[in-house]
């Protein structure tokens, strides 16, 4: 039996559905792809290399980090610098200076003020071939000092090449100045009318250089340069693009063991540049959180002063009051005091008096915040209180209001960035507020304690007489301005000591420093191995589509599982000239292969063990059913049968060309009567081996195929031939064919390697598999033997044996060697 066929099991329905569908996907194919293009791999690696090789070394822009830190002392808080008493936990409601500090160092204004104090908005780099490499300003053996009354363009190269003796040639773009200059003055832009490229001139140092767009002059840097550069360009940028680009590259973090402790860092395309930056930064922020402290502090004594003065004239009178009573009434040794009740009464009232003297300073403080005068904001302790909150509120309410006035003269009352900012202003303004609500609160709640305290005190003072109870009334009334005066005097004297002993609240750990660290970035290797690995996805890709999107048979394998149809041979590539391979190269391994299926013929024969009349078709033209009829008929013509040629492809002959017939008269012409048999049938050079042509395409081929004349034309052969090979058309393109095999013994489908489209043998297998088409076995044609059958039947042999004629010019394929050696130093003893 024929592998492949399938006799002795019934096939159901489900098994019928299935034959004619191949997958989707063939990995065997897909991996054969891959063996095959393996050159467009190493290419796509090798051009890899080579772009990330150049990126590296010509474009790619190190990056680098520097770190500083420092520690927050546990000393006063004012409205400038909240709270220092708290813990520093990030994210928790106590953390009101770490998030202070964290937004001091990100904000606007602190950035602000440092590009204007360092000119970060103008910015130093110089170029080789092609890469750029950014500078520090002290890399530059000059500096460019602008004119900022006069407009600028800004993000414009100006190029300076040094010409020696302090001169320098200044040296504009070919094109791309701009009529929009920016004002360094106003931080906004203006239009001046259109000019001419300035021309390139030569400054000395210390030299204006004017022109529509630009001016400035060059300053010697005072430190020697350590490098010689053969060009310095200069970018300005504007003041707002210079202080997000610092803000976007500056990190604030805290120390994981101390809470205390936070860790700044920032990334820049200079290392020098960032540890210059951040020294500068923590410096000024220091020098600013010691003036704020000071203001507060001045304030504060200042404010407790006058009402030392004004409560000192109060304690004068009552004195003198408290005086009189004791020399006019003689009431200074009073008989049966209750010095238990008077002495409760008097811790009573002095803890009244001091409760009213923080409210009374809460109350200064309050007017002060809603009058916005926060020069003359004093501090909470003078309120008997610290709340980092309130603080907090009050500091960012300060900068919301001095960023509304920058943006006053900007935006219109109505604008969207003005709504939004006043919007800011009133959550900070309630969220002060409160605070200033819970303190008076609890200061109310506490006097009216003490005011129940004192009332059931005096209940026992009744029963003195009224003379005594005045005095008695006198000495709690100097008792109470006194508690006054000496609260007022202590709080000044910790105000007094602090003033004294001030000092910035930060002090720097580590500061930054350049000590020779590595860019952080970028990853050169992810780069590499990311570029590198994309080309190399590129052919994979190709391959993967090609694969997915190819609809051709390439695997004798999977025809075989999707058809279940026999399969006859398998023939090798044709490097014959002609189709007559049989006859020119009777010891080539196609021919052996035609030999085979001539061999394998007699498992479709249902008639004394031989075939008569055999039927060969394909799905469409140009997959080699003509060949495969042309050599069958010569092997079983050698093989000593008397066998006769049909060309009944009445729509494209070809036959008579390879036998060099003349085609003058064939079958078309029989079976319209106009010529007798004999007329028709050619001898060839094999002598049981003859041929019919097709003749001139008639008008109706279906019909004259069809006919009864046709019919009876094969039953004559038949009683004259061993073997009629019929070359008829193919079944993918009319249905003759179809009706032809009904006249025959065996039927003979013919595939195509890498050239039948997969969904042409779903009509055959269908028709095969439901019985309307018998005794059918598959040719698999024009198959690269090199790629190895895939299916073990032995069709061709393989080459490499010395067995065919084309096994002198053989020579293994490498991945076949490298097996063949592994092989051998496995098996070895």
């Amino acid at each position: 039996m024929i592998p492949g066929k399938d006799t002795t099991v019934e096939k159901n329905d489900s098994q019928k559905e299935k034959y004619g569908s191949f997958s989707l996907f063939d990995i065997e194919h897909f991996l054969r792809r891959i063996l095959k293009n393996w050159y467009w791999f190493v290419f796509m690696l090798l051009i890899g290399y080579v772009i990330s090789w150049v990126y590296s070394k010509y474009y790619a822009q190190n990056v680098y980090s520097s770190n500083l830190s420092l520690s927050v002392s546990n000393n006063t808080s004012n409205y400038f610098t909240p709270n220092q008493s708290i813990n520093f936990i990030w994210a928790q409601t106590g953390n009101q200076d770490g998030i202070y500090l964290k937004k001091m160092l990100l904000s606007r204004s602190h950035n602000e003020f440092l590009v204007k104090e360092l000119d970060l908005f103008v910015n130093y780099s110089t170029k080789g071939a092609i890469k750029s490499t950014f500078l520090d300003k002290d890399d530059s053996p000059v500096f460019l000092q602008i004119d900022k009354k006069h407009a600028q363009q800004i993000n414009y190269p100006i190029t300076l090449m040094p010409k020696g003796n302090g001169t320098y040639e200044v040296v504009l773009p070919e094109e791309g100045q701009s009529t929009s200059l920016y004002s360094y003055e106003s931080e906004g832009y203006q239009s001046i009318n259109a000019y001419e490229r300035p021309a390139n001139k030569v400054i000395k140092v210390g030299e204006w250089y004017n022109s529509p767009n630009l001016r400035f002059k060059l300053v010697q840097n005072p430190i020697k340069t350590k490098i010689t550069l053969d060009k310095i360009i200069v970018n300005l940028t504007s003041v707002n693009q210079a202080v997000n680009d610092i803000v976007s590259s500056i990190t604030v973090d805290f120390d994981k063991e101390i809470n205390s402790i936070m860790i700044i860092g920032k990334t820049g395309y200079n290392l020098n540049s960032t540890v210059s930056f951040l020294n500068k930064s923590v410096t000024e922020l220091q020098k600013k959180r010691l003036v704020d402290k000071n203001t507060v502090d001045k304030n504060t004594e200042a404010y407790l002063q006058g009402n030392l003065n004004g409560i000192r004239k109060r304690l004068d009178s009552s004195a003198a009051v408290l005086n009189y009573l004791k020399t006019s009434e003689k009431l200074y040794d009073i008989k049966d005091r209750d010095e238990k009740s008077l002495s409760k009464i008097k811790e009573l009232e002095a803890k009244k008096a001091d409760l009213e003297s923080k409210l009374t300073s809460l109350n200064t403080i309050k007017r002060t915040l809603e009058t916005q005068n926060f020069d003359k904001m004093i501090s909470t302790n003078a309120a008997g209180f610290e709340d980092g909150l309130f603080t907090a509120s009050v500091s960012e309410l300060k900068a919301l209001y001095l960023k509304k006035r920058e943006m006053a003269s900007i935006y219109k009352p109505n604008s969207e960035p003005m709504l939004e900012i006043n919007r800011l202003i009133n959550d900070a303004k309630l969220s002060s507020t409160n605070s200033l609500r819970n303190h008076y609160a609890g200061y109310y709640t506490e006097i009216n304690k003490i005011n129940q305290q004192v009332s059931d005190a005096n209940s026992d003072l009744l029963t003195y007489p009224e003379k005594q109870r005045r005095y008695l009334d006198a000495e709690r009334g100097y008792n109470m301005i006194e508690a006054t005066y000496n609260s007022l005097l202590g709080r000044q004297n910790e105000t007094q000591m602090r003033m004294a002993t001030n000092q910035s609240d930060i002090t720097v750990i580590d500061p930054a420093k350049n000590v020779g660290q590595g860019p952080i970035g970028p990853n050169v290797k992810g780069t590499k191995a990311m570029i590198m690995g994309g080309l190399l996805v590129l052919p994979l890709l190709f391959i993967l589509i090609g694969t997915v999107l190819d609809n051709r048979i390439r695997n004798i394998k999977e025809l075989l599982n999707a058809t279940r149809i026999p399969l006859l041979g398998v023939i090798g590539n044709n490097n014959n000239e002609n189709m007559l391979t049989v006859l020119e190269q009777p010891k080539s391994s196609v021919s052996e292969a035609f030999r085979g299926i001539r061999a394998n013929m007699r498992f479709l024969s249902v008639e004394n063990g031989k075939s008569k009349t055999i039927l060969v078709t394909s799905s469409i033209g140009g997959e080699g059913k003509t060949y495969v009829s042309i050599n069958l008929a010569s092997v079983l013509g050698l093989s000593d049968k008397k066998t006769i040629l049909l060309g009944m492809d009445l729509r494209k002959p070809k036959i008579f060309g390879d036998f060099k017939i003349d085609n003058k008269y064939g079958i078309s012409n029989y079976l319209t009567g106009e010529v007798s048999i004999d007329q028709i049938i050619n001898k060839t050079n094999i002598p049981n081996l003859d041929v019919a042509t097709s003749g001139p395409i008639p008008p109706n081929p279906s019909e004259l195929l069809m006919s009864d004349k046709n019919i009876k034309f094969l039953e004559e052969l038949k009683n004259i031939y061993d073997f009629i090979i019929i070359d008829s058309p193919p079944v993918g393109l009319v249905a003759d064919s179809y009706e032809l095999m009904k006249y025959s013994d065996a039927n003979i489908y013919v595939v195509r390697h890498e050239y039948t489209e997969k969904y042409m043998l779903k009509m055959i297998t269908e028709k095969y598999h439901n019985n309307e088409i018998e005794h059918l076995g598959l040719v698999y044609n024009d198959y690269d033997v090199k790629q190895g059958y895939g299916y073990g039947y032995g069709y061709g042999y393989g080459y490499g044996y010395g067995y065919f004629d084309e096994d002198k010019n053989y020579k293994e394929p490498l991945l076949i060697r490298i097996r063949n050696r592994v092989r051998t130093i496995f098996n070895k003893k």
